[in-house]
């Protein structure tokens, strides 16, 4: 590379998608305050943020020709992973092969604690055949197996205040989408370092539903309480959406996860990865 080109005309080495949702843009906007030049491959090139250092190029997952373009000269990919969607694995995976054939060689994906292809939470699933992809494509990778957003379970409580689901007590050690973006940025900073590395990122404490209602109920002053459904009250209070068979299991195995105790193992991953302990719910809600 001529190190004399303005840095404007020249291809970054590393891409980012997501960069219009809250986990991608944080990551890219950290990326940029450090410096690093990045392609923003985003599926609409009119909302990516504009940050020094970086250039939007234009593709959806499942377009395998604007992917292949957009990804062009990068080496390092940050793939956060798309929205949910019945066809979701086989848009991650014309995505991955659209990457190879553009010549990127570390795919850093965010995946799902958990991930398994009997996991009690079906998208969990999902998260295992993209990994499983990925590891057949040849590439090099890292994997970021996010537990449950603690910002999603902050937002759980309807409109009277109820959290409702089949959850029992199981728990969750929820993690926040900060910590999640700390994260990744420390593995984007040196990616060699973390080749074929897969991290299983939590926060720091395991809560019971009712433990989540309680310090809501504390740090926010809003009454919060909540209802352990059965299965069939899980179905029958979401039927009125009227969401496709696959989402409505989707939303009510996020909660059957927890009960069978998928959710609740703690790790140290974040503070490894960040050099600070992931926040509390507590810590969270005060930030807020």
């Amino acid at each position: 590379m001529n190190l004399a080109e303005p840095l404007a005309n020249r291809i970054p080495s590393l891409a980012i998608t997501g960069a219009t949702g809250h986990l991608g843009g944080s990551v890219a906007r950290a990326l940029s305050d450090l410096g690093q030049g990045q392609t923003l491959v985003v599926r609409d090139a009119s909302r990516a943020p504009q940050l020094a250092g970086a250039q939007a190029r234009q593709a959806a997952y499942r377009d395998g020709a604007a992917s292949r373009a957009a990804l062009e000269g990068a080496q390092t990919l940050f793939m956060v992973s798309a929205s949910e969607s019945v066809d979701r694995v086989d848009e991650h995976r014309a995505f991955i092969d659209a990457a190879a054939a553009a010549g990127v060689s570390h795919i850093v994906y965010t995946s799902f604690f958990g991930a398994h292809p009997e996991a009690v939470f079906t998208l969990a699933r999902d998260h295992f055949a993209t990994e499983q992809h990925i590891r057949e494509s040849g590439l090099d990778f890292t994997f970021l197996r996010n537990n449950f957003y603690m910002d999603f379970f902050a937002l759980l409580a309807g409109d009277d205040g109820v959290i409702r689901g089949p959850a029992g007590g199981g728990r969750v050690s929820a993690v926040s989408r900060a910590d999640l973006a700390d994260a990744a940025l420390a593995v984007l900073r040196d990616p060699g370092a973390h080749r074929g590395a897969t991290y299983e990122l939590t926060g720091r404490e395991a809560l019971t539903l009712d433990e989540v209602a309680r310090i809501i109920t504390q740090k926010t002053g809003r009454p919060v309480s909540f209802h352990d459904e059965t299965l069939p009250e899980a179905y029958e209070s979401r039927a009125s959406y009227g969401a496709p068979s696959w989402q409505v299991d989707a939303w009510v195995s996020t909660y059957t996860a927890m009960a069978a105790g998928e959710q609740s193992r703690i790790t140290g991953d974040v503070l490894s990865l960040t050099g600070h302990q992931p926040e509390t719910l507590g810590e969270f809600l005060d930030r807020m």
